[in-house]
C-alpha cells in the first residue's frame, strides 16, 4: 500500500470534510503559520503484513510526484497540501488504531500523539469501523508540557474542546475511519461567559426590583401619613432611575460588544472635555466636589462623539462617586504615543478613596464594584468601567489606571490623534515620566509602562 494509494482512497473524504471544515471553521492557513509541508504517513505490520516500514512510508510523503507532465498539480499533491494547510484536523486511523494519515493540526488539537489515536477519541473511531455510522462528540484534550495546547489562534491559551466528527471510509476491504476536529475553546469561553453574564444580570436587576416591591408595599400602608409616603416615594423613584440606568447601560454594553459604531469622525477633544464636565456639574455640586481641567489643547481625535462622551461622562461619574466631599476632580489631556501611532490621553484623576492593586484588575468587569456599599448608596450599576473599556477597544484605544490607596486615582482614556483636525496643542517631549498601571482593552492583563504622565 502506498502513500498515493492511501490519499486517492479517502480522497472524496478528504476533500469533502476539509471544505466542511473549511465552511464551518474559518479559512485555511498559510503554509508560515502551519509550519509543515507534507503529511504524516504511517502504516502498521498488522494492516499490511510485508509492505514499506513506517519510516519509508513517512519518507515517501516527502516524494510524492507534485506535478504531471504538462506541469499541473496532481491530485495526490494537491490533496497533501489542502490537509497540511487546513485549519480543520485531520486524521485517517485503520482498524488496528494505527494513524496512517494526520495532519500537524491533529498534533496540536492532542487528536493524534506519536501515531497513536488518542484513548477517547479511538473509542468513537473504533464504533465507526464496526458500524460504518458517523459520531459527533467534544473531545478535551490532555495538557501538553507546561499546561498547554498550541490552538493556532490565541497563542498560550489551552484547548479546552475539540469539535469531532468522524466516518467511515471503505476501500475494497480496507476499512478506515477519518477524524475531523476543530478547536471549540472559544465558543466554549463565549457561552461559559454568557451564562455568567445572564446570573450576574438577573441578580443585579433582582435588587432594584425587590426594593420596587418592598417599598411599594410600605408606600401603601402608609397612605395615611403624608411625609412618610413622600419618603417611600422617594426611594421608589431612586430604585427605578437606578433600574432605567442599568438597562441603559446593559443595553449600550451589548451594542458595543457587538461592534455597533456609528462612521467615525473627527472629534474636538476641549469640547468634548467640556460637554462632560458640563453635564457632570450639578452631580458634583450636590456632594461638594470642584471640577477642574487644563488649559485648551486645540487636539482632535478620530472616533464615535457620543461613544466618546458617553465613557468621558462614567469616567468623570465614577471619580465623583469614590471621591470624599471638598476635593477636586481634574481633567487634562495630553498627546502620548502607542506603537509609533500619536494618541490623545484624556486623564480622570480623583483624591478619593483609591483601589486596592487586589481589584484594579478587576475594575473593568462587569458589575464588579471596589465599594459595594458606596455603590448602593450613589445608585451604581458596576457598569460604567466596562463601558469604557470596550468604547476605548472599539477606537483602537486603551483605559489605563493608575491608583493608591487613600490617594486618589488616574483613569486614562486614550484614542488615536485626527492630525488633520489639531491645530495645536501641548508638547510632550518635556513631560515627566511616571510609572502607571495600563489595562490594553481585550485584554485581562495588566502592563507596567511607562507613560508621558
Amino acid at each position: 500500500m502506498t502513500v498515493a494509494w492511501v490519499i486517492a482512497a479517502i480522497a472524496p473524504a478528504l476533500l469533502f470534510g476539509v471544505l466542511i471544515g473549511w465552511m464551518l471553521f474559518g479559512r485555511s492557513r498559510g503554509v508560515s503559520e502551519v509550519g509543515v509541508d507534507t503529511v504524516s504517513v504511517a502504516t502498521s505490520p498488522e494492516s499490511e503484513a510485508g509492505s514499506e516500514s513506517p519510516t519509508s512510508v513517512r519518507q515517501s510523503a516527502d516524494t510524492i510526484v507534485t506535478e504531471t507532465a504538462d506541469g499541473r498539480m496532481t491530485r495526490a499533491a494537491m490533496l497533501n497540501l489542502i490537509v497540511a494547510e487546513s485549519e480543520t484536523a485531520v486524521a485517517v486511523v485503520d482498524e488496528f488504531r494505527d494513524v496512517v494519515l494526520h495532519n500537524d493540526r491533529a498534533g496540536d488539537l492532542g487528536l493524534v500523539t506519536d501515531h497513536l489515536l488518542a484513548d477517547a477519541v479511538w473509542e468513537y473511531a473504533e464504533q465507526v469501523v464496526r458500524t460504518g455510522e458517523d459520531a459527533r462528540f467534544e473531545f478535551t484534550p490532555p495538557l501538553l508540557s507546561g499546561g498547554f495546547v498550541a490552538t493556532g489562534r490565541a497563542p498560550g491559551r489551552p484547548v479546552e474542546a475539540v469539535r469531532c466528527l468522524i466516518r467511515l471510509v471503505e476501500q475494497n476491504t480496507e476499512r478506515y475511519a477519518v477524524v475531523y476536529g476543530a478547536d471549540d475553546s472559544e465558543n466554549l469561553r463565549v457561552e461559559a461567559t454568557r451564562r455568567d453574564f445572564v446570573a450576574n444580570v438577573s441578580h443585579e436587576l433582582k435588587t432594584p426590583v425587590g426594593a420596587i416591591g418592598l417599598l411599594t408595599e410600605a408606600l401603601l400602608e402608609s397612605a395615611d401619613d403624608p411625609e412618610t409616603v413622600v419618603h417611600f416615594g422617594r426611594r421608589v423613584g431612586a430604585e427605578a432611575t437606578r433600574l432605567g440606568n442599568m438597562v441603559t447601560e446593559l443595553i449600550a454594553l451589548s451594542r458595543l460588544q457587538g461592534g455597533e459604531t456609528s462612521a467615525f469622525e473627527s472629534v474636538d477633544v476641549d469640547t468634548l472635555v467640556s460637554d462632560a464636565l458640563a453635564s457632570a456639574q450639578i452631580s458634583a455640586e450636590a456632594v461638594g466636589i470642584t471640577l477642574s481641567t487644563d488649559g485648551p489643547s486645540e487636539l482632535s481625535v478620530i472616533g464615535d462623539r457620543m461613544l466618546l462622551l458617553t465613557a468621558l461622562n462614567n469616567l468623570i461619574a465614577n471619580a465623583i462617586a469614590y471621591s470624599s466631599p471638598n476635593t477636586t476632580v481634574s481633567v487634562s489631556r495630553r498627546v502620548t504615543s502607542t506603537n509609533d501611532r500619536p494618541m490623545v490621553a484624556i486623564a480622570v484623576t480623583d483624591r478619593g478613596i483609591g483601589i486596592a492593586p487586589a481589584d484594579q484588575q478587576r475594575v473593568f468587569e462587569r458589575f464588579f464594584r471596589v465599594d459595594k456599599a458606596r455603590s448602593r448608596v450613589t445608585g451604581g450599576t458596576g457598569l460604567g468601567l466596562a463601558i469604557v473599556k470596550h468604547v476605548a477597544a472599539n477606537h483602537n484605544g486603551s483605559i489605563a489606571l493608575w491608583s493608591k490607596p487613600g490617594t486618589g486615582s488616574t483613569f486614562t482614556l486614550s484614542v488615536p490623534q485626527d492630525l488633520a483636525g489639531t491645530t495645536g496643542g501641548p508638547d510632550p517631549s518635556g513631560a515627566e515620566v511616571g510609572v502607571e498601571r495600563r489595562y490594553v482593552s481585550g485584554s485581562s492583563h495588566a502592563q507596567t509602562k511607562e507613560l508621558t504622565r
